[in-house]
């Protein structure tokens, strides 16, 4: 029994050394490709200042990594010497059983050996089997930050970390509520734009969209280009609320006053809709929610994942429970397979997609939002104990997707941060 709780233990510490290797390695070619942009960049130092803030934000976060490396390395160097003396007592112990611990003692020499061969590696990390991994996020608003998470196959989320990044938007404090990103799907030559939306009719509606040619350029709000769904504000088929995402060039939202997923073309500027269920709420009657407030036309939640795109919504016949449904990227688009969840929609304020599985967050207090759920759509397995704490900049988080992309989680919160005194 000893024997099998020790190798446990080995295997568990040899994947916190490849997540971080992971990590590390994504951090990397991050700061590799900011780097080379900033070379690029022909701005007269008007905002070069912000992109250098940027690259030395993402050493930090390198050097933070390699210092949690280095501690993880100084207990697999303990274990070591832990396996040799418990190799040693072994020998002695139960004369009639020596064959037996021999072949026992030999299984955790060559595990130790493995792990001492992976650990000093130079080749690329490998691909893990299922474990665990984090996410980072950027905030944007009113406020925008973002959130690394890893790579499918690692298993579930176990921790959020971030923001990188956070900015007021162009607008200030003036539209509380709006989403951001990227194209999950870009075409060439669009890998590195970012778009905007804000609901500037009412806090719940809009009807553009704001695009910019780099992470810079957006958090400066330089060199803006304007898509107009409609000339006026709201109308038949403009933005409803603020849960949308960019896929393949074309931006999915809730339509304006109906149950119907908008698609809109950024080339050809046309609309395409798909019907959801005809109980599906809509204007209010199944949105984000806490006990201090609700989220004003939440009622549908887009999400984008390694996979494609997701609407998440509530009908009355699943008494106001989630439903997960996969929407087909076609024009028109179509409504694909369908998962019914036990999560009501009402006691949740977020949701987003990682590697085909719904998570789900709520509000914990001023500070924290805690991701407590998910539904995993390839297993139908589904836990509300996650207790996952992400630390918020501001009160409220209005809107949040995953990019898969840059495994990144985009947030759009309401208040600015606190001033240093």
């Amino acid at each position: 029994m000893e024997n099998v709780l020790f190798n446990c233990y080995i295997f568990n510490k040899m994947t916190e050394i490849d997540r971080l290797v992971l990590g590390l390695q994504h951090r990397i070619r991050q700061l590799l490709d900011n780097v080379s942009m900033l070379e690029k960049e022909d701005n007269g130092n008007l905002y070069a200042a912000v992109s250098l803030r940027i690259i030395e934000l993402e050493l930090a976060e390198i050097q933070d990594l390699l210092d949690k490396l280095n501690r993880t390395t100084n207990n697999y160097q303990q274990l070591s010497v832990q396996a040799a003396n418990t190799m040693t007592e072994l020998e002695k112990f139960d004369h009639t059983q020596v064959m037996v611990k021999q072949r026992e003692n030999q299984h955790i020499k060559r595990d130790l050996e493995h792990c001492k061969a992976e650990l000093n590696s130079t080749s690329p990390a490998p691909t893990l089997s299922p474990g665990t991994y984090e996410l980072v996020y950027h905030n944007y608003t009113y406020i925008f930050a973002s959130i690394f998470l890893g790579h499918c196959g690692l298993g579930r989320m176990v921790n959020v970390s971030g923001p990188k990044t956070y900015s007021l938007t162009v607008y200030g404090t003036s539209y509380s509520f709006g989403a951001w990103g990227r194209d999950a799907h870009p075409a060439p030559g669009d890998e590195n734009k970012y778009w905007l939306v804000v609901l500037s009719s009412s806090n719940a509606f809009g009807n553009f969209i704001r695009q910019y040619s780099s992470l810079s350029t957006i958090i400066l709000g330089i060199g803006p280009t304007d898509t107009h769904i409609s000339s006026s504000n709201p109308t038949t088929n403009t933005i409803q609320g603020p849960n949308m995402v960019m896929y393949a060039n074309a931006l999915y939202y809730n339509c304006y006053n109906t149950y119907s997923v908008c698609q809109f073309n950024m080339t050809t500027r046309s609309v395409s809709t798909v019907a959801l269920p005809s109980d599906t709420g809509y204007n209010n009657k199944f949105p984000f929610a806490h006990l201090g407030t609700t989220y004003s036309y939440t009622d549908m939640d887009f999400a984008t994942d390694e996979s494609g795109v997701y609407v998440i919504y509530a009908t009355t016949n699943n008494f106001g429970n989630v439903i997960i449904s996969k929407v087909e990227t076609s024009n028109p688009p179509v409504l694909n397979k369908t998962w019914f969840t036990s999560l009501h929609k009402k006691t949740v304020t977020n949701t987003f997609m990682v590697c085909s599985v719904l998570y789900a967050t709520r509000y914990v207090d001023k500070e924290i939002e805690e991701i407590f759920y998910y539904y995993d759509t390839k297993t139908n397995e589904e836990r509300y104990d996650l207790r996952i704490h992400i630390k918020k900049l501001q009160t409220n988080i209005k809107y949040m997707n995953y990019d898969p992309r840059d495994h990144l989680l985009y947030v759009y919160s309401d208040q600015p941060p606190k001033q240093k005194q």
